[in-house]
């Protein structure tokens, strides 16, 4: 069983945006949390590590 947790950004979300993450062997799953059984991305941990600081910086 995949245990998903939801990201603490996503409190207070105007939009309803929100995502879900999940620590599995070696890989980060990501799903959206409105939607869980559309699917999921599946990210190795430095990938999505990249992803999250691209995200950070980008910010304005």
């Amino acid at each position: 069983m995949i245990q998903w947790r939801k990201s603490s950004r996503s409190e207070g979300s105007v939009n309803g945006a929100c995502v879900e993450l999940a620590g599995l062997s070696g890989v980060v799953g990501v799903r959206d949390s409105k939607n869980p059984d559309a699917g999921h991305l599946t990210l190795p941990r430095e990938t999505f590590a990249a992803l999250v600081a691209h995200a950070k910086d980008a910010r304005p």
